[in-house]
């Protein structure tokens, strides 16, 4: 089956300029076009790390999908020539990111891992691993870049 239809979901991490950068060559590769999608929080019900649920009005619907946009805008510099369009989704972003592939009719899925330990996944779950369990297309999971290694001190002798 070819690739024809690629949903690249990003989040706002560091690593979303190389994770486009693998979805654009890619794309070029198989000519096929690009969804980026961003999923926000449900504005409707925003959950801070006390509990609280904090609820959004209209306008800051509007600036969280505004955002959002902004955001997706500043990757599609990414694509040079390769056909692209951004969609910003609310909620949940497993359910939202299989909920586009299927809309959109995605042949593969491009999603970023955090590189978390395997303790770190078990505990916490990964939105990556979740796709991958739970979507019917492939999905390419890509780690982030490894940090670049600091040189070793040097062993000369200091003098005075």
């Amino acid at each position: 089956m070819a690739t024809r239809r690629i949903l690249l979901a990003v989040d706002r991490s560091p690593h979303a300029a190389a994770l486009a950068a693998i979805a654009a060559d890619t794309a070029r590769g198989a000519h096929a076009t690009v969804r980026l999608l961003h999923v926000a929080p449900d504005p409707s019900a925003v959950h801070d790390v006390r509990g609280r649920v904090v609820v959004y009005a209209d306008q800051e619907t509007a600036s969280l999908t505004s955002q959002g946009v902004d955001y997706l805008r500043t990757l599609e510099g990414h694509f040079g020539g390769v056909p692209v369009d951004s969609v910003v989704r609310f909620g949940d972003p497993v359910a939202q990111i299989l909920e586009e592939a299927q809309a959109f009719g995605a042949d593969l899925i491009v999603v970023g891992t955090a590189g978390r330990s395997a303790i770190g996944r078990v505990l916490l779950g990964s939105v990556a691993e979740r796709v991958f369990a739970r979507a019917t297309v492939p999905v390419m999971l890509v780690r982030p870049p490894a940090p670049a290694a600091t040189p070793p001190p040097d062993p000369s002798p200091v003098h005075d």
